[in-house]
């Protein structure tokens, strides 16, 4: 079967030091997967090198069955902060670095009102607030038709009201597109609650991956079967002493 996306890092290293070894995540089309674990396991590493960002790494990078080389259309990537240029406004950051034409200006339209920021268009980014601003990043991060979307602890910023919105608005984009989602958070209740698979990382340690499966859709927040769930994966991080 072909894969969304498919990881294997042999090993990633900062001069001396092994970040990444013998790695392997497969992602299936249509899947929500979080990836956890302690500061410092490689897990920023491992987006970066899934997004081509990062090609200094023995492994390979497959994007539907092919080699990934470098950054491609097909996927997205959504940093922990926006990352909006000041100068422009909200609909210009969302078209960034793509055509300006008609087709372009129909799209971030269509974009930010799938966002709720419809109204917004023509604002600056400091006239947002900071879940404003992660909703035009989400936006932007939509607009080259992306089929994998990669995140990094995208919510952690905001308060907790505006991050229960914002996972929300993720799940819903995810479905209506059919995305693949792999997203790097610290919030083991995050993970519970968005993902179709939680992949705890440990870095150089063995396994170097544990897998844990949360109860089918829909879900609430903290049920009771995600508690215990939650618990299992907590006596897993002390195992690893990843806490």
């Amino acid at each position: 079967m072909t894969h969304a996306l498919d990881i294997h890092i042999a090993e990633k290293r900062y001069d001396a030091r092994i970040v990444l070894r013998d790695v392997g995540i497969r992602l299936r089309q249509g899947e929500v997967v979080s990836l956890i674990g302690a500061s410092g396991c490689g897990k920023s590493s491992l987006l970066s090198i899934a997004s081509g960002l990062d090609r200094d790494f023995h492994g390979r990078i497959a994007l539907h069955g092919r080699p990934l080389d470098g950054v491609h259309r097909d996927i997205g990537f959504i940093f922990q902060e926006p990352r909006l240029f000041p100068w422009l406004t909200v609909a210009e950051n969302v078209a960034f670095g793509g055509d300006n034409d008609a087709g372009a200006e129909k799209l971030v339209t269509r974009l930010l009102s799938e966002v709720g920021l419809r109204e917004h268009a023509r604002a600056l980014p400091k006239q947002l607030s900071g879940g404003q601003a992660q909703r035009a990043a989400i936006a932007r991060g939509l607009f080259s038709h992306p089929r994998v979307l990669l995140l990094d602890e995208p919510f952690s910023a905001v308060d907790a009201f505006t991050r229960m919105k914002l996972q929300d608005l993720l799940l819903k984009v995810a479905r209506q597109r059919e995305l693949t989602v792999l997203l790097v958070t610290h919030d083991i209740d995050e993970a519970l609650y968005l993902s179709d698979r939680i992949i705890l990382l440990d870095g150089v340690g063995a396994p170097p991956v544990t897998e844990f499966h949360p109860p089918p859709r829909p879900r609430g927040r903290g049920d009771v079967a995600q508690a215990a769930l939650k618990s299992a994966i907590l006596d897993r991080l002390h195992a690893v002493h990843a806490i």
